[in-house]
C-alpha cells in the first residue's frame, strides 16, 4: 500500500529532526520577519509618526537570519584558507550579509531597508507558493487524464506575478541602491551618519557594478542624465571640469575588482520560478 508523506506542519518531531527542513523554514521566517517589520517601519516613516528603531533592528535581524543560512549552504562552514575567503568575498549573498551587519549596527537609514524588503517580498511569495499553499489548499485537477494534479490557481497567480515583476523589481533595487549612496553622502556631510558609511557602501556598489547587469544599467542611465545636465549650454566650465575629474576618479577606482561570479538572486538566494 502506498504511503503518503506527512505534512511538516503536522509533524513537529520530523521538523526538528530534519536539518534541511529546519533551515528552510528559518530562512523563510527571516524573510517574513524582515518584511513585516520593515513595512511597519516604513508606514510610520511615511506618515511622519514616531517609530522605534527596534523595528529597524528587527528587520535587519531577519535579513541576517536568512543570509547566514544561504551563505552557509553555498559556501559551507568558514575555512581558514585564502581560497575560501576569496570565494566568500565575491559571493553576492555574503556581500549583502556583511552590509546587513553594517546597517544593523549603524544609525538607522530608512531607505537602506528598501532593497532587502523587495528581496524578501519575492522570497516570501515564492515560499508561500511552493510550501504553504500546497499544505492548506487542495491541488487543481490534472491537465490530462492520469496526469499529476496541477498547482492551485492561487499558486499559479503568484508564480505569474513573481515572474512578470521580477526584472522590474531588480531594476528598482538597483536605482534604490544608488539613492542610498546619495543619501549617505549627504548624511556624512550633514553629520546624520558616519563618514565611514559612504566608504563602506561605495565598495559594496563597486562589487554590484561588476556582478549585476541591473546595477550597470542604472549607473549608465544616471551617468547619461548627469552628462546631459553638466554639458548643457550655459553651465559654467568649472562645473564640467569638476565632473570630468570626478568621473575619471570613479572610473580609475572601479577599474580593478575581484573576479565576479555568476550572480545569485540576492537576499537569501531564491531565484524566480
Amino acid at each position: 500500500m502506498a504511503t503518503t508523506q506527512a505534512s511538516p506542519f503536522l509533524t513537529p518531531l520530523n521538523f526538528l529532526l530534519t536539518p534541511c527542513l529546519r533551515q528552510h523554514y528559518l530562512w523563510a521566517g527571516g524573510h517574513f520577519v524582515l518584511l513585516i517589520s520593515a513595512l511597519r517601519y516604513f508606514l510610520a516613516t511615511i506618515t511622519l509618526k514616531a517609530v522605534s528603531s527596534w523595528w529597524y533592528k528587527v528587520s535587519f535581524t531577519g535579513a541576517l537570519i536568512s543570509y547566514v543560512i544561504v551563505c552557509q549552504k553555498s559556501l559551507g562552514l568558514p575555512q581558514p584558507s585564502a581560497a575560501w575567503f576569496k570565494r566568500a568575498l565575491v559571493d553576492e549573498n555574503v556581500q549583502y550579509f556583511l552590509l546587513a551587519i553594517f546597517w544593523w549596527s549603524s544609525k538607522p537609514v530608512a531607505i537602506a531597508l528598501l532593497p532587502y524588503t523587495i528581496f524578501s517580498l519575492f522570497h516570501a511569495l515564492t515560499f508561500t507558493r511552493t510550501t504553504i499553499i500546497p499544505q492548506v489548499l487542495p491541488p487543481g485537477p490534472p491537465a490530462t487524464a492520469g496526469g499529476p494534479p496541477q498547482a492551485h490557481p492561487v499558486a499559479k497567480k503568484l508564480q505569474v506575478w513573481v515572474k512578470s515583476n521580477y526584472d522590474t523589481a531588480m531594476k528598482a533595487v538597483a536605482y534604490t541602491e544608488l539613492l542610498i549612496m546619495a543619501r549617505i553622502i549627504l548624511g556624512a556631510i550633514t553629520f546624520q551618519n558616519s563618514l565611514l558609511s559612504p566608504i563602506f557602501y561605495a565598495h559594496f556598489l563597486r562589487q554590484r557594478y561588476y556582478q549585476s547587469a541591473f546595477t550597470r544599467d542604472a549607473i549608465a542611465v544616471v551617468d547619461k542624465r548627469i552628462e546631459g545636465y553638466v554639458r548643457r549650454e550655459g553651465v559654467p566650465p568649472v562645473v564640467v571640469q569638476i565632473w570630468d575629474k570626478v568621473r575619471l576618479g570613479l572610473g580609475r577606482w572601479a577599474g580593478s575588482t575581484l573576479t565576479a561570479q555568476q550572480p545569485a538572486a540576492g537576499a537569501g538566494g531564491a531565484r524566480r520560478n
